[in-house]
């Protein structure tokens, strides 16, 4: 049988095993402090990358600003030299198509020149030729005609003679009538070469 004392100190030895109800509620606030601190750090934690990912997207941001400002003004400063190029490339046409029109303007003066003195030379030797000649002609044509002038001696021709002579005489007549048709077709087409002469080099005057 146990004493009273050995019961106490048996049941107090017993009672070292049982927590008390406030050892409970300071573990659990324990626990719960824990749990809060770690959910705050956790939220911290996300907060921080959060913060970091943010940092860098806005760190890609500007540098893709940067590279597209740099891509714009490359490109600018690429479409700036080609629009000088065909600038350049224009005004070396326009001056190679002034001189080559200088060059032609020239030929065209020059052969203008050339075939108006010819042709001034031309007309110059025509109308001396012309003109000194006029006598001749005119005595040409007196002797030509004087030539050609029969005199009609028919007063001792009997009837069948007279049929004969008037033949002759028809067929001769026939004779200057043609010569005088090639006389004018020859100053009709001679006529012609000098219309055309000169309207050829009214035209190249207009150039």
């Amino acid at each position: 049988i146990y004493s009273v004392l050995e019961l106490k100190m048996h049941y107090a030895e017993i009672w070292i095993y049982f927590p008390t109800l406030q050892d409970i509620q300071k573990k659990r606030q324990n626990k719960d402090l824990v749990e809060l601190q770690a959910l705050i750090d956790a939220h911290f934690e996300h907060r921080k990358k959060e913060e970091e990912e943010l940092i860098a997207l806005k760190e890609r941001i500007e540098k893709r600003r940067a590279e597209r400002a740099e891509q714009n003004r490359i490109r600018s400063e690429k479409e700036k030299e080609r629009a000088a190029r065909r600038e350049e490339e224009r005004l070396k046409r326009e001056e190679a198509d002034a001189k080559k029109k200088a060059d032609e303007d020239a030929k065209k003066k020059s052969a203008l020149s050339s075939m108006g003195s010819n042709y001034s030379s031309h007309l110059q030797k025509a109308d001396s030729k012309r003109g000194g000649k006029k006598e001749t002609e005119r005595e040409k044509k007196k002797k030509i005609l004087a030539g050609r002038r029969k005199v009609l001696n028919i007063d001792h021709l009997n009837e069948e003679k007279l049929k004969e002579k008037a033949k002759e005489l028809h067929e001769w007549m026939k004779t200057l009538e043609s010569e005088k048709f090639d006389n004018m077709e020859r100053l009709k087409r001679q006529k012609y070469e000098v219309t055309t002469l000169r309207k050829r080099v009214e035209e190249l005057s207009k150039l």
